[in-house]
């Protein structure tokens, strides 16, 4: 599967057609994307491809990060978002750990 894109991660959100969002989206997935490739040294991802799950966290987190772009804390109204992106969730870590080498 190819990796994802910023068009991939706003229709994720259900707002394919926001040319902001998916502007913005793009800048964000190419840094989730090296995280991703990082954490799971380089397993899963082959010339330019990435497997499936690990392309369903990259969205995933990728969504986390545009939601807050700021990444500082913020409240709407009644709603509070602190402190952004903080990691990978419990679900994206069982994905990652799966394709991560690790020492025995």
């Amino acid at each position: 599967m190819s990796a994802p894109t910023g068009q991939t991660v706003a229709d994720f959100l259900g707002a394919g057609d926001d040319v902001e969002l998916v502007a913005l989206a793009s800048q964000h997935v190419l840094i989730v994307t090296a995280m991703a490739r990082t954490y799971v040294r380089g397993n899963g991802f082959t010339e330019g491809d990435v497997s499936e799950d690990i392309a369903a966290v990259i969205t995933t987190a990728t969504a986390r990060m545009v939601a807050n772009p700021e990444q500082i804390n913020t409240q709407i109204g009644s709603t509070a978002v602190w402190g952004g992106f903080q990691g990978w969730s419990l679900a994206e870590l069982f994905v990652l750990n799966s394709w991560r080498g690790r020492a025995a």
